[in-house]
């Protein structure tokens, strides 16, 4: 009621007047502010980008009414499911996100409390255990993956942490089998357990935490990537919700064998990881297509976005603000792709 639209509903929708007012006053700078506008053609692009492609797949689609919208958002994700390149990228994101939250770290966040309070902790400490140290281990231990994620990949980072969460799952199950009439006379038991749960709260804030999110926006082309990624964000929830509808029922009915459960998840994981899904890292989407089996998709999307960039003015905005534009970048990679096919050529002739 007192939130004003986005500015990207705003210009998809035509009103690009109010979508200039609300970025100024969002970013506290005047409507003529370069970077105004710089951000607003960016906005700009991406809505006349999604409107040719609509118009391209599903020109019945193209008028925004209500019911066309709806209509859209089944048929864009129907297309997911018509070629084997589109499907093996579905199945790599929906399949990684149940895998993200099969590794039970939900399981542990919302019932950090029954858990510590089952390895014997005091209600005070239960307390402070969930809602603080689990919390900031959390956090800090993302902090790794957004600093190297780049330099070491995506596969190798979230096999590590299913590695590590693998064995804190283990000897939580070993540890809880063995003390769980006799936490009161085992507290360093019971302190164990509690620090491999630490332990696997660390190994998934740096590994499947972020890493899985960054994955799987990746892989899918401009064109699809808005419905691929809310396709994982939906196999990721309902996941979620299962996760914490089972959990009560199993840490009541077979105790420590719910840890060797979501080992054994994690393990799989880490299996499907390995065996299916490709490392993405510093990968062009010209070269995902190559990866999936789509040549021509990326590229085709590239050149439309390119073409817009020209056409509304958005080349025009960075080249006044000393930035290269996407076509610039395009041509100069062009060229160098030229200068080391001749370079190939001749040291194949000599």
């Amino acid at each position: 009621m007192f939130m004003p639209f986005s500015p990207r509903w705003l210009v998809h929708h035509d009103r690009e007047a109010e979508a200039r007012k609300v970025l100024s006053n969002l970013r506290n700078l005047d409507q003529d502010d370069p970077l105004i506008e710089l951000e607003f053609l960016e906005i700009k692009a991406q809505s006349v980008f999604e409107k040719r492609n609509t118009a391209e797949k599903w020109p019945h689609l193209l008028a925004l009414t209500p019911i066309n919208t709806f209509k859209l958002q089944f048929v864009a994700i129907g297309s997911l499911f018509t070629t084997k390149a589109m499907f093996r990228r579905v199945i790599t994101a929906t399949v990684t996100m149940f895998f993200q939250q099969f590794t039970g770290i939900n399981a542990v966040l919302y019932y950090a409390p029954s858990i510590f309070e089952a390895l014997g902790t005091s209600s005070n400490t239960t307390s402070l255990l969930a809602t603080g140290v689990v919390g900031v281990a959390m956090f800090l231990a993302t902090i790794p993956a957004v600093l190297y994620i780049d330099k070491l990949g995506r596969k190798p980072v979230m096999l590590a942490g299913s590695l590590g969460m693998g064995i804190c799952h283990f000897a939580i199950a070993i540890i809880f089998a063995k003390n769980q009439y006799q936490w009161a006379t085992h507290k360093t038991a019971g302190w164990a357990a509690v620090a491999m749960v630490w332990f696997f709260v660390v190994n998934f804030g740096y590994s499947w935490g972020p890493c899985a999110w960054v994955l799987i926006s990746e892989v899918w082309p401009l064109s699809n990537r808005a419905y691929g990624i809310a396709l994982g964000a939906s196999s990721n929830w309902m996941s979620n919700f299962i996760v914490g509808q089972i959990t009560p029922d199993m840490l009541k009915n077979i105790s420590y064998g719910t840890f060797i459960f979501y080992g054994l998840m994690t393990a799989g994981g880490a299996l499907f990881l390995w065996l299916y899904v490709p490392e993405t890292k510093r990968l062009t989407l010209e070269e995902m297509d190559v990866v999936f089996g789509s040549v021509g998709v990326a590229r085709a999307d590239s050149a439309r976005m390119r073409e817009i960039n020209r056409e509304i003015g958005l080349d025009d905005a960075l080249r006044n603000m000393g930035i290269r534009t996407d076509n610039e970048r395009s041509d100069s990679s062009a060229d160098e792709n030229s200068r080391s096919e001749k370079r190939e050529e001749i040291e194949v002739k000599t």
